[in-house]
């Protein structure tokens, strides 16, 4: 992380309250090191994952970084009332990443298919998404309708950027790196405290 997210973290708030939801892509690895850095500067993250996500990384892995729990499920044993409801309380900021073409899909429509959509639903405060998908597929209308319908209804996108893809294509699609996402994160942070 650079110099500079990390003093205007510092200066724009001490800790905050962070869920993320990681679905099915390769740029889950990216996560890891996003998490890693929200940590390190006092922020308190919970993870949350679709099934797909857990086939690039692992659930241990945010565990570790996050020292919370991570959760895949809507029917966690310890959460009586659904997960879904459990990891927004009290939440200060939604971070969807990578947001694949099927999650955008399901958030557009307001589809409770998964624990990540169905928190997503749950949540009424502030929520980043992090597209990250094939240039062929960004392009399609119906990804581009669904992305316009979620900034119709309040959600911030973040990227997704030109580069290298992992279908080892250039183009557009490739997911906001982990700087971006934190230097985003603060900015939203910050303007919500000074909303308050």
């Amino acid at each position: 992380m650079s110099r500079d997210v990390a003093t205007s973290d510092n200066a724009n708030r001490d800790s905050a309250r962070i869920l993320i939801g990681v679905s099915g892509g390769i740029a889950a690895y990216k996560i890891a090191t996003l998490v890693s850095g929200l940590v390190k500067h006092g922020h308190d993250v919970t993870v949350i994952m679709s099934q797909a996500a857990t086939r690039f990384v692992g659930p241990d892995t945010f565990r570790a970084l996050s020292g919370n729990d991570v959760y895949t499920s809507i029917f966690e044993p310890s959460m009586p009332l659904g997960a879904h409801v459990s990891v927004t309380r009290e939440t200060d900021l939604f971070l969807v990443a990578p947001a694949t073409a099927d999650t955008i899909a399901a958030m557009a429509h307001g589809s409770a298919n998964n624990l990540l959509n169905a928190a997503f639903l749950a949540f009424d405060g502030p929520v980043l998404c992090a597209p990250a998908m094939n240039t062929r597929m960004w392009n399609k209308p119906a990804v581009q309708r669904n992305i316009a319908q979620l900034i119709d209804d309040g959600i911030q996108m973040v990227g997704p950027e030109t580069g290298w893809l992992s279908c080892r294509e250039q183009g557009v699609g490739r997911m906001a790196e982990p700087d971006t996402l934190m230097e985003a994160i603060i900015s939203t942070l910050s303007t919500t405290d000074n909303d308050v």
